[in-house]
């Protein structure tokens, strides 16, 4: 584990633990992943286990359902096409109808990668098999987004894109336009004014560097403290009570992993559209 990802835990296991005791739910989930072998010197651990599986099974999923398109759909590729049209007609409107091609291959698959694994901790046998050492349980596989080095590389793809977007279709004179530009019309406010927001501006254009600068931290610990959390949530009520009563904590979790796959593929796309939108602006 790298020395950034250690330096986020402290803050990300922090909230992460939704209301749980630090000791107890450590006892039962570890936030670190465990390694379970290494390839070439690099080591290979459980998260990474079920990030490869998760990836697969989308690819074979998808490849199946809508490999060959019919004119007439089946209910695989119906279903397929209405998750496609669903995020579409999401996106749209926040990129912006010039940016819609080019970025929706990568949202939609941000979408459809971060729903399937924070599910993924809902499939039997995951977290269950494994082996003891020392009295503690090493589990085989464990959610990708349970681990900040998934979380951490997810945000790092989508702040690279979100640059190589902005420079593409925006430029760099309309990104420090935006960030550091007088938005204040001349003809609208006293001239005296209107060359005093420049200073204004130029000073909110470093808090929104600022913020640009730790958007992949938020977006990495939003993403890791939830379904970490709900890993441990669910692992506190199973062994309070096996049966019926952590039933409903289960639908919590599947609602609360596609509020959060939703969240981090919107405020992706309303970072891009927030910069490269400005196709109704006079």
């Amino acid at each position: 584990m790298s020395k950034t990802t250690q330096a986020f835990l402290s803050f990300g296991t922090a909230f992460a633990l939704t209301g749980a005791s630090a000791t107890a739910a450590s006892d039962k989930i570890s936030p670190y992943a465990y390694e379970l072998t290494e390839v070439f010197g690099l080591p290979i651990t459980n998260s990474m286990v079920m990030s490869w599986i998760v990836s697969a099974v989308i690819i074979i999923a998808f490849r199946l359902s809508a490999g060959k398109p019919q004119l007439i759909p089946s209910r695989a590729q119906a279903i397929v096409e209405s998750l496609i049209e669903g995020i579409r007609n999401l996106i749209e409107p926040i990129v912006g109808k010039r940016l819609l091609r080019p970025t929706f291959p990568l949202l939609i698959a941000f979408f459809v990668y971060i729903l399937i694994q924070n599910w993924s901790g809902l499939l039997p046998g995951v977290g269950t098999f494994g082996h003891e050492v020392d009295g503690h349980f090493f589990y085989y596989m464990r959610p990708a987004n349970a681990d900040l080095n998934g979380t951490l590389a997810l945000a790092i793809i989508a702040m690279v894109a979100w640059f190589y977007f902005v420079l593409k279709y925006a430029g760099v004179k309309t990104l420090i336009y935006d960030l550091f530009g007088n938005k204040a019309s001349k003809s609208e406010v006293p001239t005296f004014l209107y060359y005093s927001l420049f200073i204004v501006f130029i000073m909110v254009g470093f808090i929104e560097v600022i913020s640009i600068l730790f958007r992949p931290v938020s977006l990495s610990l939003r993403l890791y403290g939830n379904v970490f959390g709900g890993e441990n949530l669910l692992t506190n009520m199973t062994s309070l009570v096996s049966w019926v009563v952590p039933v409903p904590f289960y639908f919590l979790e599947v609602l609360i992993g596609f509020v959060q796959a939703l969240v981090f593929t919107l405020l992706v796309a309303v970072y891009i559209g927030s910069i490269c939108n400005h196709e109704e602006e006079h």
